[in-house]
């Protein structure tokens, strides 16, 4: 471990690793009233006690008079509770709602909603049916919760079993009966955009930032000041609006793409050390893509969308020999990450890589392989299982699960992706002797199954190739089959938003999703713009503050390496020209080695439970004890040393440092530390930091002698950058 820490930084480790592996479980559990978009559960007038009522005896056109008895334990009897303070959408109902309840011993348990109606004559209250967990034994009391567009209600109790006992109620907790006349919905600013509204953003609302850390790879002064300044829907408009060079040609990248031409199959003696790192590895694929993540400001957006949809359709360096062939496949999701997923599909397809990724290039109808049948509709597009439009699974009579396909289906699909091979002749990029993996794949009709093929089967499909077609019109025809999917909407939207915004988004942010994913509203299907569109404008998604447990994301190991990084003006080790990018060193130990995943399933699971939740955290797979050693390490480096410094034996040409100059003149300006410490709590956690821990980084800051006004900054960047709430992007 390294030895370097700040006196007073108290690292305590094993409670860090504790803290982040549960983040997304364990809220602070103020009671906090009047948060803007913060529903509240409705208690007896004098007490904490929920106001319930049995759904089979209740008659629902009132309010009861008051609690119902204890409920049975061990069953999963119906409840209905009651909560106020909403302003829904239209259509917004049950699946926009998570409830769950906690026993005295701080143990969680998830109940589902199942509906959801505002009573007659006081639409301002709405009954919830929620369904107990079986698990709940008699437990006594247990606190109630009920969580909407991320934002957490007070906490009633309702007894289980029996009547009394339990965890204590929260800090402050006070009744909260329901109001007899319309209250007042203290509502989150929605953000449509700063110059088109005649007005401009607040300087003061914290969702600015929050918003740059799900569409950037991370804030930075200038980004927030730009983003204040023509508003959130115009930024959104000018990242997705398409960039050209002054020669007129599309733009993908803020940088060049790096150049990288075709090399022999076998590493040619003539081929030294730098030859090999530079075209048989991804060294330059890696640094230019941290370079792009650190300064690509006009693209950054494109970058981080192009980064999520190459962890949904993967191709792996472990598997691709050169990075010419990798940065190919690139450039396919840059150019696509704005434009429409059916084209993307086709792109995928017959992009070399790929093709090699996942064997269609040595799939013949002689000879088939089913790879990549089995991946486009497993992980691409569809899933294993029927969906809802809000990605909750559909059940048969027996309540099980139905698959989505039949192995059957992917021999079908086999035979349609079969004959496909490079382009070593003929194309724009051949070159004799070489393997094309620049130029699309092409077919061979005389190696391509041409039977009947029977494919996905829903209402509206053409479920049957018949036989003697070419293999561009197999492959078209399939690719529609797949596209047209019901299953294709909500299974893509969710993984999007899994990527930018939530790991665990409620059915009604999915089904939003989903809906804007079938029709742009102009009638157009599969529309990459308006789906990331929606993904960041969402309720869910905007707000100042977040307070439902399970909402946001760890930061995977690139976005919390350039989260730390973009704020403090990252530069070469000479300060004078712009990092070389050579960051991979960094990430690789994290479990993250930048276009090398370990399978086609990613680095890690999108379905990952956190261990002994029932929540979804697929980034928590790779956060184990040495992962988790390793991230403090590296602010450490960044913060107290001089960052990653040159080395030529490492290939660091420029290295990479921050500056702590603007942290500094805080610290000169205010002796108590705390200007500091609320900069960067704004900066680097949207002021969302609780309060206990703004307590303890200001305790530590003030143990710096004031005349030290470096080591000041650099202990409270430290402190932020390893605490278990910077951890998570919420």
């Amino acid at each position: 471990m390294n030895k370097n820490f700040p006196a007073g930084s108290g690292m305590r480790l094993l409670s860090w690793m504790c803290a982040c592996a549960v983040i997304l479980v364990c809220a602070s559990l103020s009671a906090a009233r009047n948060l803007p978009g913060m529903p509240v559960l409705v208690s007896e007038e004098a007490s904490t006690r929920a106001l319930t009522a049995n759904p089979n005896l209740w008659r629902s056109n009132r309010l009861p008079l008051a609690a119902q008895v204890a409920w049975p334990a061990g069953t999963d009897a119906r409840v209905v509770i009651f909560v106020t303070n909403l302003n829904l959408m239209a259509g917004e109902g049950a699946n926009a709602f998570r409830a769950d309840a906690q026993n005295a011993a701080g143990r969680r348990y998830d109940l589902p909603v199942e509906s959801l109606f505002a009573l007659p004559g006081m639409d301002w209250v709405y009954a919830v049916t929620i369904r107990l967990n079986p698990e709940l034994g008699d437990v006594g009391d247990v606190l109630v919760r009920i969580n909407w567009r991320g934002m957490a209600s007070n906490r009633v109790r309702l007894p289980v079993g029996h009547l009394g006992g339990g965890p204590p109620d929260d800090e402050g907790a006070t009744p909260t009966p329901a109001p007899l006349v319309r209250p007042k919905v203290v509502e989150p600013v929605e953000y449509r955009g700063g110059e088109e509204q005649g007005r401009l953003l607040s300087p003061f609302s914290p969702d600015a930032i929050r918003f740059l850390e799900q569409a950037t790879f991370g804030p930075n002064n200038e980004a927030e000041l730009h983003l204040r300044r023509v508003g959130i829907r115009r930024w959104i408009e000018e990242q997705t609006t398409q960039k050209f060079d002054a020669s007129g040609n599309a733009r993908y990248s803020t940088l060049p793409y790096p150049t990288l031409p075709l090399q022999p199959t076998v590493i040619p003696t003539s081929c030294n050390a730098a030859c090999q790192r530079d075209n048989y590895t991804m060294y330059k694929l890696q640094n230019w893509m941290f370079q792009e993540a650190l300064y690509s400001d006009d693209q950054q957006l494109r970058r981080r969308v192009a980064w999520a949809l190459s962890q949904i359709l993967v191709v792996s360096g472990r598997d691709t020999q050169q990075a010419s062939h990798m940065l190919a496949y690139l450039k396919v999701l840059d150019r696509n990450a704005f434009g429409n997923f059916r084209d993307l599909l086709y792109e995928i397809t017959l992009n070399p890589a790929m093709g090699n990724y996942l064997d269609m290039v040595r799939s013949t109808g002689n000879d088939p392989n089913e790879n990549y049948a089995r991946e486009i509709l497993q992980l691409f597009s569809v899933g294993l299982n029927m969906l809802k439009k809000d990605g909750s699974p559909k059940l048969d009579a027996q309540g099980n699960r139905i698959p989505t396909y039949t192995q059957d289906t992917v021999n079908n699909f086999t035979k349609v992706f079969t004959g496909w091979n490079f382009c070593n002749s003929g194309c724009s990029s051949s070159v004799p002797g070489l393997v094309n993996y620049l130029d699309p794949l092409i077919a061979n009709p005389a190696l391509h199954d041409t039977t009947q093929k029977t494919l996905l089967n829903y209402p509206g499909a053409i479920a049957t190739i018949p036989a003697g077609l070419t293999p561009d019109e197999d492959l078209n025809l399939a690719l529609d089959n797949i596209f047209y999917h019901p299953n294709v909407a909500p299974f893509i939207s969710k993984a999007l938003i899994q990527q930018l915004v939530t790991s665990n988004p409620s059915g009604a942010y999915i089904q939003r999703v989903a809906t804007v994913f079938e029709n742009n509203g102009q009638g157009v299907r599969g529309d990459l713009r308006a789906v990331v569109t929606a993904i960041l404008l969402d309720p869910e998604a905007r707000g100042d503050i977040k307070t439902d447990p399970d909402y946001g994301k760890l930061r995977e190991p690139i976005l919390f390496v350039t989260s730390v990084l973009r704020p403090f003006d990252p530069r070469a080790i000479n300060r004078t020209i712009i990092s070389d990018g050579v960051i991979n060193g960094i990430t690789q130990p994290l479990d993250q080695d930048v276009f090398n995943a370990p399978s086609v399933f990613n680095y890690f699971p999108p379905d990952y439970i956190v261990p002994n939740t029932s929540v979804v955290g697929p980034e928590y797979a790779i956060l184990t004890t040495g992962t988790a050693l390793k991230r403090p390490n590296f602010v450490n480096q960044m913060v107290f040393t001089a960052g990653i410094t040159v080395n030529a034996t490492a290939n660091i040409t420029a290295g990479t440092s921050i500056s702590m100059a603007s942290m500094q003149a805080l610290a000169a300006a205010d002796s108590t530390g705390g200007l500091l410490v609320d900069q960067l709590n704004r900066l680097m956690m949207h002021g969302s930091m609780s309060t206990a821990m703004r307590n303890s980084i200001l305790q530590a800051v003030q143990a710096v002698s004031t005349a030290n006004t470096l080591k000041r900054a650099q202990t409270a960047v430290y402190l932020i950058a390893t605490s278990s709430q910077y951890e998570v992007q919420r």
